[in-house]
């Protein structure tokens, strides 16, 4: 069987299972280990696959985010959560950054009561919500707008936060997993890492639907962040892989009533 076979029933098999264990494709496709872990390298560059500890599992690329508008309709209680939780981890007179997202917007909600913050945001939805509603001073980063999602990018952007000393960075992410955050758009990266850099401390913000999603670029790795605040419905498998990362995970509860 040629090596392009073998990719074609991995990922079929997958496709049907979900996860499955290096030695079950050995014995499965009749061919080493060796091989198999060769041609799972070759699967993940290409996005088809994650590699997890003793197996793959399948994995879904996303070529396009969605605008702000869907996105503001999915997996809404998720991200209150995830919102309510985060709020509760910011110190007195705290500046944060609070990248573009829904999820992000959830934070801003929660702290429409404070007054001792300093915001600094690429996200016109938090902007105009901030302005009508709180008594927080606020810093939008400016930039190229991107339309459809209400937000700034680029290296303007990125070149106002690199000026700046925050004390926690709210990354946000349209596609999360063990190796760390992507993105299908190449102009986000450079805000993300800039927040990074700028910060003491570095949290990402992304629901559980959006894990063991991949894009084309890796904005920043897993190992950069500080903690991850997610949702409760984050599966067993996904806890389990986060543990070989020395990252702390805080699980938010869903309030189904809401």
């Amino acid at each position: 069987m040629i090596p392009m076979e073998r990719h074609q029933q991995i990922v079929a098999l997958l496709k049907e299972r979900g996860v499955i264990s290096i030695a079950e494709l050995s014995d499965t496709l009749l061919v080493s280990q060796m091989t198999i872990r060769r041609d799972l390298q070759k699967l993940e560059e290409q996005g088809a696959v994650l590699l997890v500890t003793g197996g793959v599992q399948s994995t879904e690329r996303i070529s396009r985010e969605p605008s702000h508008h869907d996105k503001s309709t999915m997996f809404s209680l998720e991200k209150q959560a995830i919102g309510k939780a985060a709020a509760q981890t910011i110190p007195l007179n705290s500046c944060i950054y609070l990248d573009a997202g829904t999820t992000t917007l959830m934070l801003a909600r929660e702290l429409a009561l404070r007054n001792d913050l300093l915001v600094v945001t690429n996200d016109f939805a938090i902007a105009n919500f901030l302005i009508d509603n709180s008594e927080c001073r606020m810093i939008h980063t400016g930039g190229t707008l991107t339309r459809e999602n209400r937000s700034s990018v680029g290296e303007a952007a990125a070149r106002t936060l690199r000026g700046l000393s925050l004390d926690i960075a709210f990354i946000s992410a349209s596609c999360w997993g063990s190796r760390g955050i992507f993105t299908p758009e190449e102009e986000k990266i450079a805000v993300k890492r800039a927040a990074s850099e700028s910060s003491r401390k570095r949290v990402l913000l992304a629901d559980s639907s959006k894990y063991n999603k991949i894009a084309t670029f890796l904005a920043l790795t897993l190992s950069q962040f500080d903690s991850i605040i997610t949702d409760a419905n984050l599966t067993g498998l996904a806890r389990k892989e986060l543990r070989n990362v020395e990252v702390e995970l805080m699980l938010a509860e869903i309030n189904k009533a809401e």
